[in-house]
């Protein structure tokens, strides 16, 4: 890379100066108070900024830099959300006409702001299910319309708009920064940020972040040249980029000191440390360069007292995302873990395996039905410590069996429970709900393992203060069954709070029978 490349950066970040601040405001570092860290960790709050996101920069930069003439033929992006936002909210500042082409998966909430900041002044087209297909079919109508395309990153005057952040950075006196993590789409932010720092704090080290199946930038950086990935994962759909740009590769192949890079799950726990540390929710790309901080951290990488820097990138998200973010987030220094654990078949057999789980495991998810071997196979879905899993498998191992981990199980994932229902004995099939404490559901079972053997058990944690399983047992006879049931309805306002039969027509769904009259 010449250095009249980063030359030239630096200038457009210094130019762009004069011209953002006509649609937005300086956005504000907030210190996160993480447990387990000796670093001292520094937030950009970017999800503060007028879209919820930093990509207003670098638009408004790159049209505010074009002449009105060009401004009068129309601009046109391709964005998966953010970077189209930013061009709605300039088109409309600077009245000139845009059309944004959007991917067909576009989240909801991502389309309607676009109309909401842009008004008339803007035109979406929703073309394909990736960004790719978005901008090729952007570019072919640039060069039908003479209309002016507006790169999302891949420009060095959208990139000279997404460093004034890094300049805000500087001016805001909490620095110098030892460190600084910062999500990795195409490139931009990345570059920006990393050239600007870089002239100021020479000793900086800057870290870019990417998600494990939606790597370009190390792929880039492994081949020495840009490279289109074989699979594209969208889970953190901001920054959900095929193939980087030329100038973003060798920019960030320069500058940045690294590339780190996160699972979903761990993208997860960085949003619940967002909401536990200044109760904010980032879209999951927001929260990719704290994820990468804690990987860093949890590796011992970072030294106690360093000063850090993560920037929130943005906040916009479909609020249908939030369940399965919680799911994944685990708690704390604690983390999801599915176990597939073979249990012998009778009695009390899994409440038994349940009571030795170490004091500070939580049960998660508990997916079983009954089939025709022995051992069952119930899974069981479990948040806990290295120290916690370290406990459980010295207990599973003193009970002679192997557990296995499912985490990654496709069936598992999609909460798909085989069972054999016709191996059922005088079943009863109830919905509960219990106090969602520790050992609640244990009492309860406790209380019934004499009589009855589990055939089936749906439960997974919701977040609320009850939870709700869907439960079968089965029985030597129907005499114990309804004993168990007059058991179960006086134990309501103890271990229970409600407990109710299926209605026919789900027993039957789920038995293939019909219920016996009583």
């Amino acid at each position: 890379m010449s250095p009249a490349t980063t030359d030239k950066l630096f200038e457009e970040i210094l130019a762009a100066r004069e011209r953002v601040y006509a649609v937005g405001e300086v956005t504000p570092l907030e210190q996160l108070t993480l447990p387990g860290t000796g670093a001292e960790v520094w937030a950009k709050r970017e999800d503060l900024g007028p879209i919820k996101a930093f990509k207003w920069r670098g638009a408004y930069n790159a049209m505010a830099a074009l002449g009105e003439t060009q401004r009068a033929r129309g601009v046109v992006s391709a964005s998966a959300g953010n970077h189209a936002q930013g061009v709605a909210l300039s088109a409309a500042a600077l009245g000139c006409k845009a059309v944004i082409f959007m991917p067909r998966s576009t989240p909801e909430v991502k389309q309607r702001e676009v109309k909401r900041f842009g008004g008339d002044a803007v035109e979406i087209r929703l073309v394909g299910d990736t960004y790719d297909d978005a901008g090729l079919a952007a570019k072919q109508f640039c060069d039908d319309t003479q209309a002016v395309y507006i790169h999302p990153y891949d420009n060095l005057v959208t990139m000279g708009g997404q460093g004034t952040l890094a300049d805000e950075v500087v001016m805001s006196g909490k620095g110098p920064f030892d460190r600084v993590y910062l999500a990795v789409g195409g490139g931009g932010l990345a570059a920006a940020v990393a050239c600007w720092l870089k002239r100021y704090w020479p000793e900086v080290k800057v870290y870019g972040v990417e998600g494990t199946g939606q790597a370009s930038m190390l792929a880039a950086i492994d081949a020495g040249e840009p490279v289109d990935l074989d699979y594209l994962d969208v889970f953190c759909d901001g920054t959900a980029v095929r193939k980087v740009g030329e100038q973003t590769f060798e920019l960030c192949n320069e500058l940045l000191d690294g590339i780190v890079t996160v699972t979903n799950d761990e993208v997860c726990h960085a949003i619940r440390s967002m909401w536990e540390c200044l109760r904010i929710i980032p879209e999951p790309s927001g929260a990719m360069a704290l994820a990468g901080f804690h990987k860093h951290d949890q590796a011992g990488e970072v030294a106690d007292g360093e000063k850090v820097l993560t920037v929130v990138c943005g906040a916009n998200m479909d609020f249908a995302q939030l369940s399965g973010i919680a799911m994944r987030a685990g708690i704390g220094s604690k983390h999801r873990r599915f176990l597939r654990v073979p249990i012998p078949e009778g009695k009390g057999s899994l409440v038994d395996f349940l009571s030795q789980l170490p004091e500070d495991v939580s049960i998660i998810d508990l997916q079983y039905g009954k089939i025709d071997s022995d051992p069952q196979h119930p899974v069981i879905g479990l948040i806990g410590s290295v120290d916690d899993y370290a406990e459980l498998d010295r207990v599973v191992q003193g009970r002679g069996v192997e557990a296995i981990d499912v985490s990654k199980d496709e069936d598992v994932g999609y909460r798909i429970i085989n069972y054999s229902p016709e191996l059922f004995e005088n079943p009863l099939f109830i919905n509960i709900e219990f106090p969602e404490r520790a050992g609640a559901f244990l009492e309860f079972m406790t209380g019934v393992k004499d009589i009855a053997s589990l055939c089936y058990f749906n439960y997974a944690y919701s977040g609320e203060r009850v939870g709700r399983a869907l439960v079968g047992m089965e029985f030597a006879s129907a005499g114990d069954r309804d004993a168990c049931m007059e058991r179960i309805l006086a134990m309501q306002g103890d271990s229970i709070r409600a407990a109710r039969e299926v209605s026919n027509e789900t027993f039957y769904r789920l038995t293939g029978k019909k219920r016996e009259d009583k």
